[in-house]
């Protein structure tokens, strides 16, 4: 069970109120610039692709960027 919290009218002190210096949200964010590619795979690699999408929780389409790019990093 959750203890509830008790308030109380007190006085809270000396205020110091500063600066926001956090980053907004969309500077934290790094983001590849994409290129859109078709290609045409093997029936047998798009069966793979889509067995290895449905153990993450990713799209087949995100599963495949993220397995080519990993394949890329590493040579």
């Amino acid at each position: 069970m959750k203890k509830t919290i008790k308030y109380t009218d007190e006085p809270i002190g000396d205020i110091k109120i500063i600066e926001d210096f956090l980053p907004s949200p969309k500077d934290l964010v790094l983001k590849d610039e994409n290129v859109k590619v078709t290609i045409s795979l093997t029936k047998e690699s798009v069966e793979f692709f889509k067995s290895e999408a449905k153990k993450t929780s990713y799209s087949i389409s995100k599963n495949d960027k993220k397995s080519i790019g990993y394949v890329c990093s590493k040579s």
